[in-house]
């Protein structure tokens, strides 16, 4: 039975960070390629050779993918809530801003922290961690509040609908990887769940919306689309199911509001994007929510 701890310790806290920042990375590499590559053709090329690097992986380590665990069902749900997640994001991106769905996208969390407890008392918040959520999401509110000027279209609305589904999606793939048989699999296999159904699945989302599929990109944009791969869809989550094994799932889903407000620092950085007011209070709200989420029970 592997051994769960109640909080969140320093190589958690630093494997988060460095798992949140590299996403909030992502998100400009993304940002940066989707004019050349197709969303969902992207993805298809990402999970598709993420889980080609997991099998490899699992063979190198003598980890059984395959062997009757009771995970079969459960997995296959976590896949496609994983899948749906991401459809649902770039369906939503077509619809509505950027800035928009990472607010709608961000509620996941809330949707951890409200059901996980139901299924697994442990994962219970107390009410300042209620109090840190609550801020850190605010933050995050506040940093992309231009997106919400002016009046909202019908379409805009329809967009900001599929980023509350991808929101609530990515709760409940973890409330099921947590509440499930899953709890007790390897963290190899419950990610090989993940992205080997995204792997079938996004390829058929990209024909239906039309997207033009080729292999003939930009230097640039094949490294991209590497570390995306390498980093982002294989090491980081695997570090992710990993850590979901070993630590509160509720406590962890709070560093996953970093991730936006890294992005908006990689802009500023690497992007020449203005250095605003919110963006520095969103960097010190999240903070503080992430410290009232992860302060240990008094006594």
């Amino acid at each position: 039975m592997t051994e769960r701890k109640q909080h969140l310790d320093t190589l958690a806290v630093s494997l988060l960070l460095a798992c949140c920042l590299f996403w909030g990375f992502q998100q400009i590499l993304i940002k940066t390629t989707v004019g050349e590559v197709p969303p969902l053709w992207q993805a298809s090329i990402r999970f598709v050779g993420a889980t080609a690097l997991l099998w490899i992986w699992c063979v190198v380590r003598g980890v059984k993918l395959f062997a009757r665990d009771g995970t079969l069902r459960a997995g296959l749900l976590a896949g496609g809530l994983f899948a749906g997640e991401f459809s649902c994001i770039y369906l939503g991106l077509r619809d509505t801003t950027a800035s928009r769905l990472t607010v709608f996208l961000y509620t996941s969390p809330f949707v951890v922290a409200l059901l996980l407890p139901r299924l697994v008392p442990a994962e219970k918040l107390r009410p300042i961690q209620w109090a840190g959520l609550v801020i850190a999401f605010a933050a995050v509110a506040v940093a992309f509040s231009e997106g919400f000027t002016g009046a909202s279209t019908a379409r805009q609305l329809r967009g900001d609908a599929l980023a509350l589904a991808a929101g609530v999606l990515w709760g409940l793939t973890t409330l099921v990887i947590r509440a499930s048989n899953m709890a007790r699999a390897s963290a190899e296999k419950t990610l090989f769940y993940q992205v080997a159904v995204t792997a079938v699945a996004a390829p058929f989302i990209s024909l239906a919306l039309g997207e033009t599929w080729s292999l003939t990109y930009s230097t640039y944009a094949w490294g991209s689309i590497a570390l995306q791969t390498v980093i982002g869809a294989f090491a980081s989550y695997l570090t992710w199911m990993w850590m979901l094994r070993h630590y509160p799932a509720t406590q962890m889903s709070s560093f996953t509001f970093l991730t936006p407000v890294f992005a908006l620092v990689f802009g500023v950085v690497l992007l020449k994007e203005p250095l605003t007011p919110q963006l520095m209070l969103a960097l010190c709200g999240v903070a503080a929510g992430i410290v009232l989420v992860s302060r240990k029970k008094a006594g």
